[in-house]
């Protein structure tokens, strides 16, 4: 059943167009990937789908009813508003049910005395009853708990920026609808949150498009590739790896096709210089035909990046850390490190978000100092920082001044001269574009620029800080290939699990409490290695206890007689308990502490009712053998 379809497409910014008479059809459960070179048009695209940009000219086709919902790239919060009140911030009975709720909730727990209040809270609850809605709200808290958002009345104001991002995860995913868009989901999450968002939304009953740079969450998640290219746009069957080989299908059959039909028209060109009569109806078609195959044209070439920059010679001594100490705000990130960068490492950094590694980056860079300990960096090192954000980028300059402040050429490995000028066409700035503002750049373009300045200043020390945030796939595979190849010394911090895979050798892992580790070796053997622990941990807790011995006997014991006699009330007593409590971590609304002390005191009756069930089975059989 398909939820939308979508006839003669087309959006163009200026004389740039990004989609043109685009046709395409989604059904439900369809897990769609969105791939394009940055600045093709993906987020453009499903803003289009959102309805929140118009296009230049198409239609959509869908139900009367029909609902769709975008997570942006970036998304912007109201400051003002709690964090309950922003996800369930939707037009369905559901959410504005429980949007009501929540304020007849908190008003009451404010003035608990108000008699008014709490009629109103009993009317919502009514209404929540005939709503359904409990679900609904129970399933927001989950998810939001699993994102790693707990203070679920604090005000957005009051949030990181990392947190506000999962907040507007948990309200796409949490709001109804036939369409869920998302604009790299990804973005700053560990690969815990991560593994969690893949089983999610695998899940999910709506239909999905996701725009990502994580490769395996593609093939995790996927089940069709779309492909915007030049303005086309590409449809496959299966995931990232079934798109992969399908590509290179589709463009091997593109060089076949276009092989054949410039052999046609070398040879009609080559009948038709020998002089034959140009009156005759043969010759006219000839020379029709001819003209036909030339209009046609073949593929557009392919814009290829190429990264094969030079970098300054690197001498033995690199960067030396010694019992490096730094604390923010009372918090210690960095404890005590001391560790020794050597030539031609691959050091990935690793850990939760706000656990400090890009302040060790900031320190190993010069631009923060430690609290205590010393830092020794060798006389030839050359450090080029790329930085999550756009900061390093002045929106005011145009493009090909923003590459000339760094470098007017630079030199291949093979000792060619490159002007800044080519610089830019290898990093697919055409020279009708290398005078745009960089203020009027997509996202991607920026980041793909901003890469291309670090690296024309031949630098011999990466450090990469989130790199494949907002960078295409295409521009993450051509730079690790030139990472390969790359003579000197990188450090990268990234969540992504295939670049880590590609760009490290071994790992710093950063615990949360300023303690780091150390791995050597891929990051996936690490995440296999720590998930085979927690296994055995948790393998260990549920090891069961050895079998209790029955007691021998023939008859029950004054004791046990009582006891049997009253343990069916005793039974029933506690079940009737643990449903009361339920009913009250149900009511209990976005008082989260108040839900904690409920599930606490639950967690207690259900122990004491399963030692009484247990109770009950090991008398009921002495009952039986008398």
């Amino acid at each position: 059943m398909s939820v939308l379809r979508v006839e003669s497409l087309s959006k163009a910014y200026g004389e740039k167009p990004l989609f043109q008479d685009i046709h395409f059809t989604i059904e439900r459960g369809q897990r769609i990937g969105l791939l394009g070179v940055n600045g093709t048009g993906k987020s453009t695209l499903v803003k289009v789908l959102a309805g929140i940009e118009g296009s230049d000219s198409g239609t959509q086709y869908h139900a009367k009813d029909f609902q769709v919902e975008f997570l942006p790239q970036q998304p912007e919060l109201p400051d003002g508003e709690t964090v309950l009140g922003y996800i369930y911030n939707g037009d369905s009975e559901v959410m504005t049910t429980l949007r009501e709720y929540e304020r007849a909730q908190a008003a009451l727990e404010e003035k608990p005395e108000s008699e008014r209040l709490q009629q109103e809270l009993l009317v919502m609850q009514e209404r929540m009853d005939k709503a359904d809605a409990w679900e609904a709200s129970t399933q927001a808290k989950t998810i939001l708990t699993k994102l790693g958002i707990y203070t679920m009345t604090a005000t957005l104001g009051e949030l990181s920026g990392g947190q506000k991002k999962r907040v507007a995860i948990a309200r796409a995913l949490i709001q109804p609808a036939d369409l869920l868009l998302l604009d790299e989901p990804t973005n700053h999450l560990d690969h815990a949150t991560v593994a969690w968002l893949e089983a999610h939304i695998s899940a999910y009953p709506g239909a999905l498009i996701v725009i990502t740079h994580d490769r395996y969450f593609l093939n995790r998640v996927t089940n069709r590739i779309y492909e915007l290219d030049r303005g086309a746009l590409h449809v496959y069957e299966g995931n990232f790896e079934t798109y992969l080989q399908a590509k290179a299908d589709r463009e091997m059959q593109e060089e076949v096709a276009e092989e054949k039909r410039q052999n046609v028209l070398r040879r009609e060109l080559a009948w038709l210089k020998r002089g034959a009569k140009a009156r005759s109806t043969k010759q006219k078609a000839r020379i029709q035909r001819v003209e036909t195959l030339d209009e046609q044209g073949g593929p557009e070439a392919k814009q290829q990046l190429d990264v094969a920059i030079c970098s300054k010679r690197l001498g033995k001594q690199v960067i030396e850390l010694s019992e490096i100490t730094k604390a923010f705000h009372g918090k210690t990130l960095i404890d005590s490190l001391s560790y020794l960068i050597v030539p031609g490492e691959r050091l990935g950094i690793i850990g939760e978000n706000g656990s400090g590694k890009s302040t060790l980056l900031n320190i190993m860079a010069g631009r923060l100092q430690p609290d205590r300990g010393t830092i020794s960096v060798g006389e030839t090192v050359k450090i080029g920082y790329y930085t999550q954000g756009d900061a390093e980028l002045d929106g005011k300059l145009r493009v090909v001044d923003y590459i000339k402040e760094v470098a007017e050429v630079v030199y291949t490995v093979e000792g060619d001269v490159i002007t800044a000028e080519q610089m830019l066409e290898r990093f697919m700035f055409p020279r009708s574009h290398q005078w745009t503002y960089i203020r009027r750049l997509s996202g991607g373009e920026k980041r793909r620029l901003y890469l291309l300045r670090i690296l024309m200043g031949e630098p011999n020390v990466l450090f990469l800080d989130e790199p494949t945030n907002d960078l295409d796939i295409e521009t993450l595979t051509v730079l690790e290939n030139y990472l390969d190849s790359f003579p000197g010394v990188v450090v990268t911090v990234s969540h992504d699990r295939y670049f880590l895979d590609r760009a490290v050798d071994q790992m710093l892992i950063f615990q949360g409490d300023g303690t780091i580790s150390r791995y050597q070796g891929a990051y996936t053997d690490f995440l296999e290695q720590e998930g085979q622990k927690q296994a055995k941990s948790e393998a260990m807790k549920a090891k069961p206890e050895p079998p209790k011995r029955k007691k021998e006997g023939k008859k029950l014991s004054y004791m046990e007689q009582r006891e049997w006699e009253q343990i069916d009330d005793k039974i029933a007593a506690l079940e009737e308990k643990q449903q009361s409590l339920e009913g009250s971590i149900a009511e209990a609304g976005s008082a989260y502490g108040k839900i904690t002390e409920l599930m606490n005191e639950k967690e207690q009756i259900d122990e004491r009712l399963e030692e009484a069930l247990d109770r009950w089975t090991e008398l009921a059989e002495k009952v039986e053998e008398l």
